[in-house]
């Protein structure tokens, strides 16, 4: 006899199968998962929404990535890089109004320069902010003693999205050249992890080829490998790319919008006390996109605080939101009436409960 939602969720492990049935769920038996994943965001995360303050720090890239508006090959983008001046007066500017963290993010560029740069950066940051604000990282693949440099120099945390786990689907999205590798994108992974920093990857959910088999495996390598944090994102077309050239359905993006949400929900389900981010792509489905998220079980999110006249060469898909500069009086930007009993998690650096109990085990 085959297990319901229901059934599936009193359980404490789950299994491949397990996982497919949920993902299978429709918009009612979905009600279930997102009120299951309430639960155990409360219980063992809270209810606090904390900041990631974005710096779009540069759009100039040295992959080739079959879906991302920023891949190399393409011709219609102005590439910048930001000065350091520009990135921490971005910075100082979020700190005074209250974000305890930012997340410095651009194109994946490997060179002792770029590395200099960053190194530099990091440390300016946590000077001028009195070590008072937390640095993410999220600049691709590097060797790993400049993963070292960058964490002597005082970020924590790494985010190196790996969008699909499996090799067969992360080789269709890519380009088979000598700057795309699945087994360097996992290797770098660990080394990020062996260094020490809080380590995060992301998904995208709805990809061209993609399974509910192949989401399950998703879920199955994160539990395994042992995640601090993650961003689940919908896949959005960028009109640029091979993968984008049909254009883009409103409908389709629904469908995914839902999915990703079911893979919030399990995620938080199965790795209780890790960060998930509502990311910026689930608001640009839906003006209630993060707000959703947040009620499926994420607690992250991370306000656009990159210069404005930046921001519209960064779009890695299309319908990327309206720029905007933050609400000193909401500073999150979300509509906190769709979310009772949420906080915001002012001046606070947000760090994952999974990270600091995984460091004490390793203890």
């Amino acid at each position: 006899m085959k297990k319901g939602i229901a059934g599936i969720l009193l359980q404490k492990e789950f299994t491949h199968e397990d996982i497919t049935v949920l993902l299978r769920s429709d918009e009612e038996d979905a009600k279930l998962l997102y009120a299951q994943a309430a639960i155990i965001k409360e219980k063992y995360v809270g209810n606090t929404v904390y900041l990631r303050g974005l710096i779009e720090y540069s759009n100039v890239c040295g992959k080739n990535c079959l879906y991302c508006g920023s891949r190399r090959e393409n011709r219609n983008i102005k590439r910048y890089t930001l000065s350091e001046d520009e990135a921490l007066e971005a910075v100082i500017s979020a700190w005074r109004l209250g974000f305890g963290s930012v997340t410095i993010q651009g194109g994946e560029i490997e060179s002792d320069n770029h590395a200099d740069k960053i190194e530099s950066l990091i440390r300016v940051i946590r000077e001028k902010t009195n070590n008072e604000v937390g640095v993410t990282l999220s600049l691709g693949e590097q060797e790993r003693d400049v993963y070292r440099r960058w964490y002597n120099a005082g970020a924590h945390r790494y985010l190196l999205r790996l969008e699909a786990t499996g090799r067969e689907l992360y080789n269709k999205i890519h380009p088979l050249d000598k700057e795309n590798h699945y087994e360097k994108r996992h290797a770098c992974l660990r080394a990020i992890k062996e260094t020490g920093f809080q380590t995060g990857t992301g998904l995208l959910i709805g990809l061209p080829h993609q399974t509910l088999s192949d989401l399950a495996d998703d879920l199955i390598f994160l539990r395994d490998f042992d995640i601090d944090m993650c961003v689940m994102s919908p896949f959005i077309e960028h009109t640029d790319t091979s993968e984008g050239t049909g254009g883009i359905s409103g409908f389709f993006l629904k469908e995914r919008l839902f999915l990703t949400l079911k893979m919030t929900a399990i995620l938080r389900i199965i790795m209780k006390d890790i960060n998930i981010i509502s990311s910026s792509a689930m608001q640009a489905v839906d003006t209630e996109g993060r707000e959703k998220a947040i009620l499926a079980g994420a607690n992250i999110i991370m306000p656009n605080i990159t210069p404005l006249k930046y921001r519209e060469g960064y779009k890695l898909y299309n319908h990327k939101q309206e720029s905007k500069e933050i609400d000193p009086a909401n500073v999150s930007g979300l509509n906190l009436t769709l979310l009772p009993g949420t906080e915001i998690g002012l001046k606070k650096w947000g760090d994952a409960t999974h990270y600091k109990r995984r460091k004490n085990l390793v203890l």
